[in-house]
């Protein structure tokens, strides 16, 4: 199906300049992406990506714009949907792992992602005059999963999830073509796991430090890899877990 090969697509993915955002960047030019545009804070960052996938894809094929998700959503959307008229695909992948800032947590992987995804899935409708494309959020096995030390997370990717099989719901996707889809990683070695901040990190230090010792952990590279294998699967309102750099397994719960 042509909405599931990524050849010649516009991607926008948010927190595009490191980490996972990265490496699904790579991932979807591999697989014939025609512009991946990285969002992100961090302009140092932002021009060592575009160096990066651009020495490897070739020029043209990566373009990195400075922003913050939760103040330049307008701005810079507009800027996007000006230049290149027409985007394919929406990543969102910004977020944070923060549970002492609460509301800045909500706000970056809740609440901004979901504006995001409102932007570009009205700009992609193709009741509304767009060409269709598709919206891949990053949620979590925290979507899913539950355990006891990081209930301000794990209820921002319950909304995630939430969001993603609402919005992609087989009824929504009928009249507007647009597919929209989750990603569940695992555990995963990124800036966001090297010293996550729990409620109160002297209650859960230990038994927290424990459990992450006993988990499954993968390399982002695994995340992108998984990223461009759900693209060329998935159902619009389906959730994918990749966990321990194993081949991805659809959500069910």
């Amino acid at each position: 199906m042509e909405e599931r090969s990524l050849k010649n697509k516009v991607v926008v993915i948010t927190g595009g300049a490191t980490g996972i955002g990265l490496q699904i960047a790579d991932n979807y030019l591999k697989h014939g992406a025609k512009l991946t545009i990285l969002l992100d804070i961090n302009e140092k960052h932002g021009a060592d990506a575009v160096k990066t996938l651009t020495t490897k894809h070739g020029r043209n094929k990566a373009v990195f714009i400075k922003c913050d998700v939760t103040t330049d959503m307008d701005t810079v959307s507009k800027k996007i949907l000006d230049t290149y008229k027409t985007v394919d695909v929406l990543v969102n992948n910004a977020g944070i792992l923060d549970e002492q800032a609460w509301k800045k947590c909500i706000d970056i992987n809740v609440t901004y992602l979901i504006g995001w995804a409102m932007k570009f899935w009205d700009h992609m409708r193709k009741d509304n005059g767009g060409k269709g494309g598709t919206i891949v959020n990053l949620a979590s096995i925290y979507g899913y999963r539950v355990e006891p030390y990081l209930p301000v997370y794990q209820a921002s990717k319950f909304a995630v999830l939430g969001f993603t099989r609402s919005l992609g719901h087989r009824d929504n996707y009928k009249k507007t073509g647009v597919r929209v889809v989750a990603i569940c990683p695992g555990f995963t070695e990124t800036n966001l796991t090297v010293s996550p901040k729990t409620w109160d990190d002297v209650f859960f230090s230990v038994d927290f430090t424990k459990y992450l010792n006993a988990q499954a952990w993968q390399k982002v590279e695994a995340v992108g890899k998984a990223a461009a294998d759900v693209f060329e699967t998935a159902e619009s309102g389906s959730a994918w877990l990749i966990e321990g750099g194993r081949p991805i397994v659809e959500v069910v719960n």
